[in-house]
């Protein structure tokens, strides 16, 4: 049987977008269609992760201004979470991929800038049936949990920040 996915990687752990990131590297080398719209970091980044989608010919689009909770204008933040969903229900909607991942979209549903139930249901009624989608973030709400065919929480144990390691190149970043 094929089947869309709906998956979910949530938690407060390390490992949710990469996770993703893993499956969009799958998808693409078997031919499939891919795109990534990522909610939260700037659209003006050039992460590791950006850099190989672009050369690899993967479609992402950056629809954040930075870290939600650094924010300096969070009706700006907000406008632009929304502003990305938009994306996202074309790119959904247009049956032109086979696997799309709204990376950090957790953070929208959970402060409450969209409607998780709203979302569910237009998902429901435009999403192509073999459309797999990756939604990524901390604090799934329930709902989406239970939408979901998938869902993954990845538990923090030991981070090396604790350690007062920062964030490295080509391994957070």
């Amino acid at each position: 049987m094929r089947k869309g996915l709906i998956i979910v990687n949530t938690g407060d752990g390390k490992g949710k977008t990469t996770a993703a990131l893993g499956m969009v590297l799958r998808a693409w080398g078997r031919g499939m269609r891919v795109c990534v719209v990522q909610f939260i970091k700037s659209e003006t980044g050039q992460w590791g992760e950006i850099k190989a989608a672009h050369k690899l010919g993967i479609e992402w689009l950056s629809t954040g201004d930075g870290i939600t909770w650094t924010s300096r204008d969070m009706d700006e933040t907000i406008a632009r979470a929304r502003h990305g969903w938009k994306i996202a229900q074309q790119k959904i909607s247009s049956g032109e991929y086979d696997l799309i991942v709204l990376d950090e979209f957790t953070y929208a549903l959970h402060y409450e800038w969209l409607d998780t139930q709203q979302v569910i249901e237009w998902l429901k009624t435009h999403r192509p049936p073999n459309l797999h989608l990756v939604i990524t973030g901390r604090n799934a709400p329930p709902e989406l949990i239970d939408f979901a065919d998938l869902a993954t929480e990845m538990s923090l144990i030991k981070h090396p920040y604790e350690q007062g390691i920062k964030a490295q190149p080509g391994i957070e970043f």
